[in-house]
């Protein structure tokens, strides 16, 4: 079996125009084929992607190309056992993690409130604490901020679909 050539997505022309590449990125990434990566071009080197990508089961290189552009390479790691109950894209080990200390049901809650009582909640929290929410929707926005502050995440779609859950362990700093 061969591997599929990566699907590549400069970010530049958005950027330069002043819109925010997050959503063009996840739509990239919901796009690959089963063990397609991603090479991403930016001008500049996305971290916080990382972690918003390692949560979604991608591994990262990245090298900054003689005419100062960054290209990051986001490769599908092998996938999470079925038996551990999480989704593809969870947080390496969060099967392993402490039950929730903290509930948050943000059901019915129009955007951005569901992001702020999370980011909220888990300022609040010691490290290695848990929280869960309960949510309407996939909270794509949500991840490169949590990443930014060093949290981890795990989460999945309910069987019915209609609600999404999600773990968030707090991380050391909130800076």
């Amino acid at each position: 079996m061969t591997t599929p050539d990566p699907l590549e997505l400069d970010v530049r022309p958005q950027l330069a125009r002043g819109e925010e590449p997050f959503g063009a990125i996840m739509a990239a990434v919901d796009a690959l084929t089963p063990g397609q990566s991603l090479r991403l071009i930016a001008p500049f080197r996305p971290v916080p992607l990382f972690n918003v990508m390692a949560n979604r089961g991608f591994g990262v290189s990245d090298s900054r190309r003689p005419d100062g552009v960054w290209e990051v390479v986001f490769a599908p790691l092998a996938p999470v056992p079925p038996e551990a109950g999480l989704a593809p894209g969870s947080a390496p080990g969060a099967a392993l993690w402490p039950d929730p200390t903290q509930t948050l049901d943000l059901a019915g809650l129009m955007p951005p409130e569901p992001m702020v009582r999370i980011l909220e909640a888990i300022a609040a929290m010691p490290p290695g604490e848990v929280l869960f929410a309960l949510l309407d929707r996939e909270p794509m926005f949500l991840f490169p901020e949590l990443a930014q502050r060093g949290h981890e995440w795990a989460g999945n779609f309910a069987a019915d679909g209609g609600s999404y859950r999600l773990l968030i362990r707090a991380g050391g700093s909130d800076a």
